[in-house]
């Protein structure tokens, strides 16, 4: 008899709830989008905020901090092995966990955001953090009592510049703990989703961005490391703080122009309330029909400044949290408990979040291949010749441009190309998915880690050959550009898997979890390098035990780097079934668009 009263009951409900989106379907048609507020709440003119004018201002910052990130990151093993005299084996494993700490701090700052301060106050609290970085690291090479000693005359290093570098440098992990993961949603929240030409602009948003960053990395692995390894490093720092210095004048200038979305609170509250009522009513029986869940519409919802989603089947346990029951009084929106009664985009929000689980675990493999490129791939072109002519000598970490280059190239070809010919062909307005350009970057990181394995194991007979048997002292006579096309394999791949998961992750997560989206992103280079550390630790443990002699021994001529590269080959082709698999089941977000206003012409559709 209950179940009875409840299925008429949620029959009456359907009929009010259709009312209330036909009645409310204009207004939210015609609604000014909640971007569009500037950060005191007025609502400004369209025309004059927002879309490439504004994210100008942003790209900008991010130049000059990926100027100083790559500047400093590509070269920081250089340093730590020369200047702090580490081994080959500690000088790894501290540069993985500075990467890893640089790359997991923005989930927290990137929660903040979303919750409490939103983005533009974030962004201009990290960038002075990541400024004080910079000028310690600065004062720490100029500075008489915190400069590290002589690198020919000392083997022990001066502990007191030891504590101001790691201080200096952890104080740029905790100023990208805010920068990263705000900046990118930031600029992508100044294109509207609900009107057509910024949709599309948005699109091209991720890959013109990564362009750019590949441009701040090009600078900072040539120019920058150039002079670290033949002027000084204190003048590459000093530098680098002057570069961001300007770059955070430049985009406090754009304030005027910025849209901006006000923080909502906590977004893992909304979640965690649906997983409290989905368990609550775990033995209602499922509606007839999902239109019979509960859904509130937009013009008038209070909890939420997002968009409305569509129900899909999957992880149906989960519609149950959006069940009317028999003592909900449907007249009484504001009255209903969130800890029991949920909405369908709530609902929809929460599946979201449990079906990225998968992509992110299959993509931490790609996170551990990318480490390789500032560790293992530096140090082995600093054993190599680098001579152009007869004077002129290629810094070690500069050979990371190629990576820069190789990125830089595929999105161009990308954007200006492929996209247009794939429209035509896939119907997609994006040309290919989000999870398929994910995959083709995952096919190139296959093939650069079977790429590095086959020379290295060229390489190591050039050791055998020249040092071990003929007595050579110094740099092999085989050339570094042997290892351009492992660079430059892995900067493709970085055009498609970097862009695509940032656009995944900055997509597929609720609207009001977006800088913590691009956060769970750069977890992915984070967690990879924290798991790059421990698998060095295991296989130098195990290759010990089993042979006698570890796979990493005290330089690089020494080692069996080889061996490595074949092993993350071999795991990069596993990961890659298990993501293809995974991708193949994968449900994408489904926004509710009735109408879409595009000057003035209504097109209805939805994504």
């Amino acid at each position: 008899m209950e179940a009875f009263h409840q299925e008429k009951l949620t029959e009456m409900m359907i009929e009010q709830q259709k009312k209330k989106r036909k009645s409310g379907e204009i207004d939210e048609a015609k609604r000014v989008y909640d971007s569009s507020l500037d950060h005191k709440g007025r609502i400004p003119l369209r025309e004059s905020t927002g879309a490439w004018k504004a994210s100008l201002f942003i790209v900008a910052i991010e130049f000059g901090e990926r100027l100083s990130y790559f500047g400093i990151a590509s070269n920081l093993i250089t340093y730590m092995t020369r200047l702090l005299h580490q081994d080959l084996k500690t000088a790894a494993k501290n540069v993985n966990y500075w990467g890893g700490v640089t790359t997991i701090m923005p989930l927290i700052g990137g929660f903040l955001a979303d919750a409490y301060t939103g983005r533009f106050f974030m962004i201009m609290l990290s960038s002075i953090i990541y400024f004080m970085g910079l000028n310690l690291l600065t004062l720490s090479e100029f500075l008489p009592s915190l400069k590290q000693c002589e690198v020919y005359t000392c083997r022990q290093q001066n502990k007191v510049h030891e504590v101001a570098f790691f201080v200096a440098m952890y104080l740029l992990s905790l100023g990208t703990g805010g920068h990263k993961p705000c900046l990118q949603s930031f600029g992508a929240d100044q294109f509207d989703d609900d009107h057509l030409e910024e949709r599309k602009q948005k699109m091209s948003f991720f890959s013109w961005w990564n362009f750019v960053l590949g441009c701040g990395a090009l600078l900072g692995v040539t120019l920058i490391v150039y002079v670290q390894d033949y002027v000084s490093w204190g003048v590459a720092d000093l530098t680098l703080s002057i570069t961001m210095g300007i770059a955070i004048i430049i985009f406090f200038i754009g304030k005027p122009l910025y849209r901006y979305r006000m923080p909502q609170g906590s977004p893992l509250t909304p979640v965690l309330r649906v997983l409290v009522a989905a368990i609550a009513k775990r033995k209602l029986p499922y509606p007839s029909n999902p239109d019979l869940l509960y859904e509130v519409p937009h013009h008038q919802s209070t909890e939420s400044r997002g968009r409305l989603l569509r129900h899909t089947r999957n992880l149906r346990f989960l519609d149950k949290a959006a069940i009317i029951e028999v003592d909900d009084n449907p007249s009484a929106e504001g009255m209903k408990n969130p800890w029991r009664l949920a909405t369908v985009t709530r609902v929809e929000e929460t599946k979201l979040l449990l079906n990225m689980s998968p992509i992110w675990l299959t993509s931490l493999i790609f996170g551990l291949c990318i480490a390789q490129t500032s560790t293992f791939f530096t140090k082995q072109s600093s054993t190599m010749n680098r001579k152009i002519g007869h004077k002129f000598e290629i810094p070690p970490a500069s050979m990371t441009s190629v990576t820069a280059i190789g990125m830089i190239i595929s999105v161009t070809i990308y954007e200006k190309i492929l996209v247009s010919v794939l429209r035509r062909r896939t119907g997609n307005e994006r040309g290919i998915s989000i999870l398929q350009r994910i995959g083709i970057g995952m096919i190139f990181i296959v093939l650069s880690m079977a790429t590095a394995g086959s020379v290295e194991r060229k390489r190591l007979r050039s050791v055998e050959k020249e040092i071990i048997q003929g007595g050579r002292v110094g740099t092999l006579s085989m050339s570094v550009f042997w290892l351009v096309p492992q660079y430059i394999i892995i900067g493709i791949g970085d055009g498609f898997s970097i862009v695509g998961l940032q656009e995944y992750f900055y997509e597929q997560v609720p609207d009001s979890m977006r800088s913590l989206g691009i956060a769970f992103y750069l977890s992915i280079i984070g967690v990879g390098s924290f798991i790059s550390s421990f698998l060095i630790t295991i296989v130098d443990h195990v290759t010990e035990k089993i042979s006698g002699t570890s796979w990493f021994g005290k330089d690089l001529n020494k080692s069996r780097l080889d061996k490595f590269y074949w092993l993350m080959t071999a795991m990069s082709v596993l990961n890659l079934l298990a993501y293809v698999l995974i991708a193949k089941r994968y449900t994408y977000k489904n926004v509710q668009r009735s109408v879409i206003v595009v000057d003035g012409d209504e097109d209805k559709g939805s994504t």
